[in-house]
């Protein structure tokens, strides 16, 4: 269900089909390894099988003479850099002196078939001396525990601890007074959760070809988040600089956070420079299961007062987050995530990222905010319930509402009581339960992205229109920026054409992701379409011999407001070539994050069979400010897809480790992600309270429908058996623990 905008707009909140659907569904897109050249050549990467050792020595001779093998690399054929920030990603893809987990890269090779490549990594010969690995948050933070680097030391302590830590940052965030605010409270819940570590189950494994060409501009395709911080990290690990290397985007087959940096392309291209020919490097799923970084792992404390009329007079947080190999650990986005929806005088969140023996952690959907959300909110279902009060209504009461102040600012128009007033209402919220049934909600702030974003649009002679942007488009974002282009101008989306530009064909963009591509690359499409609107006005101004102020634009037409004269865009754009040459109009900018933040509200139903504990999810609702949706479809698909992403965290997914750190399920056969047959439909509510900071009220809806639902779930789980489930996920050998527990007691 969408807000009726009939009359605001022509093409915004319409439903286009999207241009690349038919490809997709026909199997015709163009993945990363679907990528071809003449003389290609296969990569393949030999892996530790330890998850801490120091490399003594790595023997490549017999693999390198093999025929057939075109070049073998390691860490020793890059430029040194030193650890922190690149030096960190160089060494995730390709360990240098130490390996830091179980399937740690240690070397390459490039050869004439896939099973040749394979054949040339047994001959690779590395002698190793196994170190104790460091597999728990209470190994890691030991007082005299192993540690990973030697130059990590804790910060966000004054003075800089003089000795490494594996606890390598602490922050806080505090307002008002914490000990004055729990003495106000009349009811206290204080709980300690942990949520696992998780995959972001994109379908596609991450896969890139390079060519490196030693006389001009090398050339990488790769299936990426982000093709311009790709080619920064990329040209610096290889010690090039940015105009030797063009990136060239692929389509993105799933990707969620974990392909914001690279795998493999540093060492591809290597490959391709010590070989003289092309080679593609396809990671296998069991490799992305065991290399390719996935969502942070958690523990956290949370302790929350109210008063018995509902107010809230205190909430704290301690939570810890696991980095896996090196610091990569979401702190930030959980600690300002999880009590922001809430005007609360006094609050405490304390936090600490810690590094140890498991794959370096990637972004995830909220990076940080799922994990903190699920603490914060299944204690705030707690409180309600001590103090007898409806868990919406408590919600309502302490909402954050335009003007309030938090430790992100002072809010502007935003729709959290407008989602939550939609929950109360819904039909769903008022329907009965039935015994070993559960119900429950949970709510979801998202600060939203924003950045740098560039985007042109080209006016052809035929009046048709070419955008171009930088943003990679992961979710249908290509229509989108059309239809916003198409508003501008005043014509049919069918006339526009929306394509993703390589690094050399428009300017720098960030990675999509933090739901920022509609909102940053949004703002620069609608600035570079109303900068070709300025360009035929002029245009046409000329022609008739009056100022561009006496033109307006009205339909598609230039419109002389003196004699009431008009030009088609075709008319226009056919003349361009006389009239001063081919009408483009440009736009880069840098959005500020944060100026369109979104909430979501979720209300889980659940069935548990006692006898197996298994979960059935019954019914699931998400209500989402999206501020303005400017295709329906494909914020409907943001919010379902979050939700099912976060039911797959709260019920079923999680790593599983031996007491080596080798992961023991490396694939979705032991992986367990939802499936259709699993799931209600996924019922969506889309509330639009416009942003004001965006010409079309955009805020982003990627992010925050994956926050709420591990607390829904969890809290819906916990309702229906009458024990609270505090630790992830809430599988049936967990579930049914929990239930003998209680009749024990």
């Amino acid at each position: 269900m969408v807000t009726d905008k009939t009359g605001a707009y022509k093409i915004v909140g319409t439903r286009p089909n999207r241009p690349d659907a038919t490809e997709k569904v026909l199997g015709q897109a163009n993945y990363g390894a679907d990528l071809s050249l003449p003389g290609m050549l296969y990569g393949k990467t030999l892996r530790s099988h330890h998850a801490h050792a120091r490399i003594l020595s790595i023997n490549t001779s017999e693999a390198a003479s093999l025929d057939g093998v075109a070049a073998v690399v390691t860490a020793a054929d890059f430029p040194h850099l030193a650890p922190h920030g690149i030096g960190d990603i160089a060494r995730d893809n390709l360990a240098n002196e130490k390996v830091l987990y179980h399937g740690h890269a240690v070397a390459a090779v490039a050869a004439n078939s896939p099973a040749l490549a394979e054949r040339a990594l047994d001959l690779i010969e590395v002698e190793y001396d196994v170190l104790t690995p460091v597999l728990t948050l209470e190994d890691a933070m030991r007082e005299d525990a192993v540690i990973l680097h030697e130059h990590l030391f804790t910060q966000g302590i004054d003075p800089t601890p003089d000795k490494p830590s594996n606890i390598y940052l602490r922050d806080q965030q505090s307002s008002g007074d914490i000990v004055r605010g729990f003495e106000e409270a009349d009811v206290i819940v204080e709980r300690e959760f942990t949520t696992p570590t998780v995959h972001q189950a994109y379908l596609e494994p991450p896969a890139c070809l390079a060519r490196f060409n030693p006389q001009g501009q090398s050339t990488l395709w790769s299936t990426t988040q982000g093709h311009f911080p790709l080619r920064a990290s990329v040209a610096r690990m290889m010690g090039m600089n940015l105009a030797q290397l063009k990136v060239i985007p692929t389509e993105v087959g799933g990707a969620f956070g974990g392909k914001t940096a690279p795998y493999q392309e540093a060492i591809a291209l290597m490959l391709s420079k010590k070989a003289g020919q092309p080679v593609r490097i396809s990671m296998t799923r069991e490799e992305t299961f065991r290399a390719g970084g996935p969502g942070a792992a958690t523990e956290s404390k949370i302790r929350i007062g109210a008063r018995l009329d509902g107010t809230i007079t205190a909430m704290y947080a301690n939570i810890i987050y696991e980095s896996g190999a090196f610091p990569a650990a979401p702190l930030g986005g959980g600690m300002r995530s999880m009590f922001s929806a809430y005007d609360v005088p006094n609050v405490l969140v304390e936090g600490c990222a810690v590094v140890l023996n498991k794959a370096k952690v990637r972004a995830y959907r909220g990076p940080g905010a799922p994990q903190a959300t699920f603490a914060a909110e299944s204690v705030l279902n707690e409180v309600s319930e001590k103090i007898n009060m409806d868990p919406l209504e408590f919600r309502l009461k302490n909402a954050v509402a335009e003007g309030s102040t938090n430790a992100l600012g002072t809010f502007r128009e935003i729709g959290l009581v407008e989602c939550l007033e939609s929950a109360r209402n819904s039909e769903h919220y008022q329907s009965d339960l039935t015994p070993n049934q559960g119900r429950a909600v949970s709510v979801g702030f998202w600060r939203n992205g924003a950045g740098v974003s560039s985007a042109a649009v080209n006016m052809n002679s035929d009046g048709s229109v070419s955008v171009s942007s930088g943003s990679a488009d992961l979710s249908g974002t290509r229509i989108s920026l059309a239809m916003m282009a198409a508003e501008e101008l005043e014509i049919p989306v069918s006339q526009v054409s929306s394509v993703v530009g390589d690094t050399e064909s428009i300017g720098f963009t960030g990675v999509s992701g933090g739901s920022r591509t509609i909102n940053a690359t949004g703002q620069a499409v609608v600035e570079a379409t109303r900068d070709a609107i300025a360009q035929m006005k002029q245009r046409a101004a000329s022609g008739w011999n009056v100022t561009a102020d006496q033109v307006t634009w009205q339909d598609g037409k230039a419109v002389n407001q003196s004699k009431t004269e008009e030009l088609t865009i075709k008319e226009i754009c056919r003349n361009a070539p006389a009239t001063g040459g081919p009408i483009s109009g440009n736009a880069s900018l840098n959005a500020v994050p944060g100026l369109g933040p979104s909430f979501a509200v979720h209300i889980c139903d659940v069935e548990v069979d006692p006898d197996t504990g298994k979960v059935q999810v019954l019914r699931y609702t998400a209500v989402q400010d999206a501020g303005t949706a400017i295709h329906p479809d494909f914020v409907e698909g943001q919010i379902q897809g979050g939700a099912v992403q976060g039911i797959g965290w709260a019920l079923n997914e999680e790593y599983c480790y031996d007491n080596d750190g080798v992961l023991e399920n490396p694939g979705f056969i032991d992986y367990r992600i939802p499936l259709a047959s699993d799931l209600p439909m996924i019922e969506t509510i889309i509330v639009e309270v416009p942003n004001s900071m965006h010409p079309y009220g955009v805020r982003g809806v990627g992010e925050a429908p994956i926050i709420p639902p591990l607390a829904a779930v969890a809290c819906a789980v916990g309702n229906a058996i009458g024990v609270r489930m505090t630790n992830l996920p809430c599988s049936p050998p967990r579930v049914l623990a929990a239930m003998q527990v209680l009749n024990e007691n």
